[in-house]
């Protein structure tokens, strides 16, 4: 049962109205856990742990709000801030935002897992992506949140592309070919140049190798309150510059219809890949690859291999009220969907594409342990097992780069980058455009 949310309701919220899913408003009380979220995927995980367990003795009750145009955030804060009956005792909080309500401004909500009753040891015992406890941990050094997907990013390639430019498709070889672990870019352009010459370029566009860049950089945006540009960000603007340049990509915006055609091979020149988690195939290459089966489209000519750096794009984190008064079934929940290695649970069942029945979408999750017990192997990748990649891609990411302003500062950032690829400002003046409207947009002063 899902709560639909008023307009009047709404806009005591937000000043506006909120986009929310659901039929019936369940009245609070004891037996009722209220979910704050953006999308319905855990809401659904934790319903159907309760069809699944007939004793638990709880409804679920979501309040589902889309992040778009920003209101998911000031709905969540107000209600976390107006307590009472009504407040969440389990949200969720995306990568863009997560640091928030972990480590920022709305940190203090977030009860320690532990003093939920939350065996701890699991975190190394089901061997969750250290990047995705980084993030979830506290100022005051305790986990408040962790996710059920891991987000670490491997390189997603065309293999007959590969097999064009490199002489095979093998991740091996094309692991090899862009630099894989090297933690630098030069092999990578060294490819590019190779795969010039056979008439495809590299990426779709700047935006694919920008999440690899943001994640895998030393520090982010703020260092003791001040803005901050770390090196390999700022080294982002030389990387799209000769991007452009050399014509080693088809200059699409990510999420755009170009970008999505490259998917397809269908753009102005066969693309090598995309740098990105395994969200990235399933939700978004596969459903764009113009086929369902192999044979179609590009379907089946996928592979996926170690990227030159660790990185990690996306992921939600599970987090719970402190005030809650339903802390013994919150942890239950919890635990079910973020920590629990074995066969029956979420982790194992999201892993294996089963959680919702056979064939469903197999997906990278936070447990390690899961993984590595876990079938990976995809037709969509000719058969490999993305595991092999995926499981040291979260080992290797990185969760010490990020603030709570981050969805707000890479869009200025990205923006200015774009601007001095196109040879419309020099180097100083996109770098001095972007601490101006830091400063004038968030009140941030620059170093």
């Amino acid at each position: 049962m899902k709560k639909t949310i008023s307009k009047a309701l709404a806009a005591a919220l937000v000043g506006s109205m909120l986009v929310a899913t659901g039929s019936t408003m369940v009245a609070a009380d004891d037996n009722v856990i209220n979910i704050y979220a953006f999308t319905d995927e855990v809401p659904n995980m934790l319903q159907k742990y309760v069809d699944e367990h007939p004793d638990f003795g709880y409804t679920i009750n979501p309040t589902i709000i889309a992040t778009t145009d920003g209101l998911y955030q000031p709905a969540l804060d107000q209600a976390l801030a107006a307590g009472g009956a009504e407040a969440p005792d389990i949200y969720c909080a995306e990568s863009a935002f997560v640091l928030k309500y972990t480590q920022g401004d709305a940190w203090a909500y977030a009860a320690p897992y532990e003093d939920l009753g939350i065996d701890m040891s699991q975190i190394e015992s089901s061997e969750i992506a250290p990047y995705s406890v980084e993030i979830g941990t506290s100022p005051e050094g305790k986990v408040v949140g962790l996710g059920y997907q891991a987000t670490g990013g491997a390189f997603i390639y065309r293999r007959s592309v590969a097999e064009k430019a490199f002489g095979s498709a093998e991740p091996d070889v094309v692991a090899e070919a862009i630099g894989a672990g090297t933690g630098n870019w030069d092999k990578f352009f060294e490819a590019a140049e190779t795969l010039k010459g056979v008439g495809c370029g590299i990426v779709s566009g700047d935006g694919d190798i920008w999440h690899a860049v943001e994640n895998s950089s030393d520090e982010g945006w703020l260092v003791d309150g001040m803005l901050h540009i770390d090196p390999k960000r700022e080294a982002f603007l030389d990387i799209s510059k000769t991007l452009k340049e050399n014509g080693y990509y088809n200059d699409t915006t990510d999420w755009q219809d170009a970008w999505f055609a490259d998917m397809k091979g269908e753009g102005e020149q066969d693309v090598l890949g995309f740098f990105g988690p395994a969200w990235l195939i399933n939700y978004t290459i596969a459903p764009n690859c113009g086929g369902s089966a192999v044979g179609e489209g590009t379907y089946g000519d996928w592979g996926v291999c170690a990227p030159p750096v660790g990185f990690f794009w996306g992921g939600t984190w599970l987090l719970a009220n402190k005030d809650t008064a339903k802390a013994e079934a919150v942890a239950e929940l919890i635990n079910w969907v973020t920590l629990d290695a074995s066969e029956t649970g979420l982790q194992y069942q999201w892993a294996n594409g089963t959680t919702f029945g056979e064939g469903g979408t197999k997906d990278s999750v936070a447990s390690g342990a899961v993984m590595a017990i876990s079938n990976g192997e995809l037709d969509f990748l000719a058969g490999q097992n993305m595991f092999d990649a995926f499981v040291p891609a979260n080992a290797y990411a990185n969760g010490k780069n990020l603030t709570q302003y981050d969805e707000t500062i890479n869009g200025y950032w990205r923006e200015q980058v774009r601007e001095y690829a196109a040879g419309n400002k020099d180097r100083d003046a996109a770098i001095a455009d972007f601490k101006q409207a830091v400063s004038d947009n968030l009140a941030i002063d620059a170093e």
